[in-house]
């Protein structure tokens, strides 16, 4: 009971620990009526307590209403014993009542107005944690009545000595902009007075409020990027988070495009080659080729210095403990480094792998979409993504790699691992594993043969989901070879007694129908087994018959024609409306009770020589979508997504992040401008803290004026 009871109160940051200690299982039994008392008598105590004199029950009160509000009870109606308290000279107690009061002011609004003139003495108060929890209570009450007091509170706390109260300005600008759009101008003066705070404390939290507020305003950035970009080792975690985030946009915009260069190099060369073959009577002039080769010299990329800056201040924090930094910085590499260094990433991506499931989930999403465009920077890690005792979304993933990373050297590798996967007794992942062999026998031509064998061999197994997905698969992959593969046609003919899958029969009897003229004999015993039971079959079997008994009447009239007619006859019946239009179409093409234009190329409509099926990686369209991004998991547009922006085609004025600082001896030079003999207090300061001679000399010097 003790743990139990002692858990919510501990979960609560920013107070002692003292605050908490004392909290235990007495808590409840103490009250009247112990563990059985009702809880309007538990609340009426807590109000006793809190209109007592002592400090000590109205700090045992608050205790036991903050773990109530821990545990997730309605301790609303207490907000008027409570809102009483926040005068209370204990800064315990007035601590754990902004606690409440942030939990409830929403709700009593009325009466978190009568407490507003205590809220801002408070913003006075010695101790910064009280400043900011009252700022942080005062932002919290949505009134557009006190709109101007909340902006006035945060014109001054912007300018507090504490970081930590500058850091709850900054927290509060998004919900004041919230409340009231229309103070966005005066706000962003606030931002860009916290964009240029030095305090590491502070930079995560102002530019999260730069995001919210006025993302689109860049100019406010390039003052403080290499700021931020120096500060950015330190800052805490969900900073460098926020941080990294707007930086990736910024260098998209700000920066050219480090990637381009090797196709415009590529293209030069052509362009050269093709002027040396040239014959000597050209028309171009000698002024053009020089301008051209102007031209080519210009395309070569030279990496801006703040552009090289940002992809080394965030290289060190690979090494973070936060998975979501390090997928940060990953993402940051692919959108903006040159492709030479996005091998930098490879090793801390696969350093993620040993964490929980939900994070292995998040970051094999994004390994696949990489695999699925850049197969050579993860196949030394192959092994890192074989399948151990993973939860089945886990191991689709790993095996969606695995196949992107398959190729000449290391197919037989990822062939044999297969052959493990195919014996699991996850039906799922069985499937999937089958689907991978035909995508690997599909891009590599060498395995293919070998593939379809193993293939052939699951069709005699005990599982129809088994058989159904590789009599599929074998279908795919005899499209892109038939004439070579004759005798498996025939042997997927007498299977269709036996499969029961719906979709590998119906992939038989498509395959039966497109390649009819090589089983001229068998086709037609398949077509008059399947009008037997064309009644009880489904409805995708169906059309497929349909589709064989259409295909052999224009092949094999003599002997389907009557064949034909009478499945036709069955689906002018069927209970489907999908299968009656069906027929009811092919009716009128094949036999037209009037002569018809279409009918005259019915073969060329059917038989037509269909293209094979390309199989490729389903995340390969993921790729258009920011890496990191929870639209890129889903793989659709979240709310709030913004697109990352194209590159630009011409450099940007690298100049706008020159910050100009002046110097001492520059600032000397003007103090003597202005006034003979004065010497201004920068300089002196400056002199006297440098050079202990110089300080002397200085002493010197002003006794002998004096």
């Amino acid at each position: 009971m003790a743990g139990v009871s002692g858990t919510p109160y501990s979960m609560e940051g920013g107070h002692s620990s003292s605050s908490f200690s004392t909290v235990n299982e007495d808590t409840d039994r103490d009250m009247t009526g112990g563990f059985f008392a009702s809880d309007q008598t538990k609340l009426d105590e807590l109000v006793r307590m809190l209109d007592g004199n002592k400090d000590g029950q109205k700090l045992e009160a608050m205790k036991r209403i903050i773990g109530m509000i821990a545990k997730g009870r309605n301790v609303s109606s207490l907000f008027p014993a409570v809102v009483k308290n926040v005068v209370s000279k204990n800064a315990e107690i007035k601590k754990l009542v902004y606690v409440y009061l942030m939990r409830y002011a929403e709700e009593e609004q009325d009466l978190a107005l009568l407490s507003i003139s205590t809220f801002q003495k408070a913003l006075k108060d010695p101790n910064q944690l009280i400043r900011a929890s009252a700022l942080r209570v005062l932002s919290s009450i949505r009134v557009s009545v006190i709109i101007p007091i909340v902006m006035l509170s945060l014109k001054e706390c912007v300018t507090d000595m504490s970081a930590f109260v500058r850091k709850t300005v900054a927290h509060a600008i998004p919900k004041l902009y919230g409340y009231d759009p229309e103070q966005k101008d005066a706000l962003i003066e606030l931002i860009e007075r916290l964009l240029s705070d030095k305090t590491t404390l502070v930079a995560g939290s102002a530019v999260t409020a730069f995001e919210e507020v006025c993302g689109e305003r860049i100019d406010l950035i390039h003052k403080n990027y290499r700021k931020l970009c120096n500060l950015l080792v330190d800052v805490d975690e969900w900073g460098q988070l926020a941080i990294i985030q707007m930086l990736t946009r910024y260098a998209r915009t700000q920066f050219l495009n480090p990637n381009a260069d090797d196709q415009e190099v590529t293209e030069a060369k052509f362009y050269s080659s093709s002027e040396s073959g040239s014959d000597d009577d050209d028309d171009e002039d000698d002024e053009e080729k020089k301008k051209k080769k102007e031209k080519e010299k210009k395309r070569v990329y030279i990496m801006d210095s703040d552009h090289r800056l940002l992809l080394q201040a965030t290289k060190p924090l690979l090494q973070s403990r936060n998975p979501a930094v390090v997928l940060a910085v990953a993402q940051l590499y692919f959108h903006t480094a040159p492709t030479g260094e996005h091998s930098i990433v490879i090793r801390p991506l696969v350093r993620l792998l040993r964490g929980h499931s939900e994070i292995q989930s998040i970051v094999l999403t994004n390994i696949a979409t990489v695999t699925s465009v850049k197969q050579g920077l993860f196949e030394p890690y192959l092994k890192s993504f074989y399948v151990a005792n993973d939860p089945t979304h886990v191991k689709m993933l790993k095996l969606e790699i695995m196949t992107n990373l398959a190729n000449e050297t290391n197919i037989s590798v990822i062939l044999r691992e297969f052959q493990t996967y195919v014996t699991s007794n996850d039906k799922e992942f069985v499937a999937a594993t089958i689907q991978a062999i035909g995508r690997c026998a599909s891009n590599l031509s060498d395995v293919t043969d070998s593939c379809l064998a193993g293939l052939m061999g699951l069709v005699s197994h005990r599982d129809e989901t088994i058989v159904g997905e590789s009599v599929v698969i074998i279908k795919t992959l005899l499209q892109m070879q038939p004439s070579e593969h004759r005798d498996l046609i025939v042997q997927m003919a007498k299977l269709t007694d036996k499969v029961q899958v719906p979709m590998a029969k119906a992939s038989i009897l498509w395959l039966i129908g497109e390649y009819s003229d090589r089983v001229p004999k068998i086709a037609p015993d398949v077509l008059r087994k399947m009008a037997k039971s064309f009644p009880s079959e489904e409805d995708v079997v169906k059309l497929q018959v349909l589709n064989l008994a259409s295909k052999l009447c224009l092949t094999n009239p003599k002997q389907t024609k009557l064949l034909c007619h009478h499945v036709l006859n069955l689906a002018k019946y069927d209970t489907s409306y999908d299968i009656r239009d069906r027929a009811r179409f092919l009716r009128t093409l094949l036999f037209p009770a009037e002569k018809s234009v279409l009918s005259k190329y019915a073969k060329k409509i059917f038989l037509v020589q269909k293209p094979a099926p390309v199989l490729e990686s389903a995340y390969k369209e993921r790729k258009h979508w920011q890496f990191g991004s929870l639209s890129h998991l889903i793989n659709t547009s979240a709310t709030g997504y913004q697109p990352l922006p194209d590159f630009p085609e011409e450099q940007p004025d690298p100049s706008v992040r020159n910050v100009e600082v002046e110097l001492p001896w520059k600032a000397d030079k003007k103090g003597k401008g202005k006034g003979k003999g004065k010497t201004p207090k920068t300089m002196t300061t400056s002199v006297l803290r440098g050079d202990p001679s110089r300080r002397n000399r200085t002493r010197t010097t002003t006794t002998t004026t004096t």
